[in-house]
């Protein structure tokens, strides 16, 4: 029987994941022999599950969801020096030497679609404080932007995070109304499908300001869709998805993804 090389995703929940359906898509245009599937594991699990993994020779990597990005350092090697950094892991894959490292495609995702926006300078607003948070502000300390409100439910989480990253700004509870800022980025849960909606006012931030949810079930939140209304410019969640997924895609089989076809991949997961 011929063993396959594959690839994989794994959270808790994991089943809402498009990220196979990106790396199936792909595989298929460029005939590669390799599969991509979606892991549950749980918390308990993390640490036994990539321990075994590691052992596959057949395994090439996996990428990291919600909640293991932070609890995944831990267990996977980090020559990077992401845990001072970032502070959060979302992909593991073999290096040149046989060994396993440990990565974070979020940041250079979350940036890839709105790389044309000039950002210096500018107020932000970040909502959340967690895993994806960590990638999202430490892309935007290297943008140099100006003051960012972060709005969680513990302030003192987000006023660590932005000490962290040496951003000036202000940490808040999540009902505190918002400022006039450049750019809005949702890097919580809220409004995701299950989850509690994000009930933002968005009165206060300026005709050219730009919304950014990264959850993409359902791809059009209601952030995004209040953000539409009236006449803001927006960024769903799958931009992000496919940016970070297209730098895994490259780590794991050693090939750069057709990005070519792009419209045709949002075509097929939206479908």
């Amino acid at each position: 029987m011929t063993r396959t090389a594959f690839a994989e995703v794994i959270g808790d929940p994991i089943a809402h994941s498009k990220s196979p359906l990106i790396h199936a898509f792909w595989l298929e245009k460029l005939g590669i022999d390799a599969g991509y599937r979606a892991t549950r594991v749980v918390p308990d699990d993390l640490g036994t599950f990539l321990a075994t993994r590691m052992t596959d020779p057949d395994w090439r990597g996996c990428n990291i969801t919600v909640p293991h990005k932070v609890a995944a350092l831990d267990h996977v090697p980090d020559p990077g020096g992401l845990r001072e950094s970032i502070g959060a892991i979302n992909t593991v894959f073999r290096g040149e030497d046989g060994g396993w490292i440990g990565t974070n495609t979020d940041a250079a995702g979350f940036l890839s679609p709105i790389a044309d926006l000039d950002l210096s300078g500018r107020p932000v607003v970040v909502i959340g404080a967690g895993g994806a948070a960590r990638a999202v502000l430490f892309a935007l300390s290297r943008v140099g932007v100006g003051r960012v409100t972060l709005l969680n439910r513990t302030p003192l989480k987000g006023a660590a995070l932005l000490a962290r990253f040496g951003l000036a700004g202000d940490a808040l509870p999540l009902s505190t109304r918002l400022p006039a800022a450049a750019l809005l980025v949702n890097t919580s849960a809220l409004g995701m499908t299950g989850q509690p909606p994000l009930d933002l006012d968005l009165t206060p931030l300026p005709e050219d300001a730009v919304v950014y949810d990264i959850v993409y079930a359902p791809l059009e939140t209601p952030l995004l869709a209040a953000a539409g209304a009236r006449g803001l410019d927006t960024v769903d969640g799958l931009e992000m998805l496919i940016g970070q997924a297209a730098l895994a895609f490259e780590l794991f089989f050693g090939a750069a993804p057709p990005r070519e076809h792009d419209d045709e991949l949002r075509a097929r997961l939206l479908a």
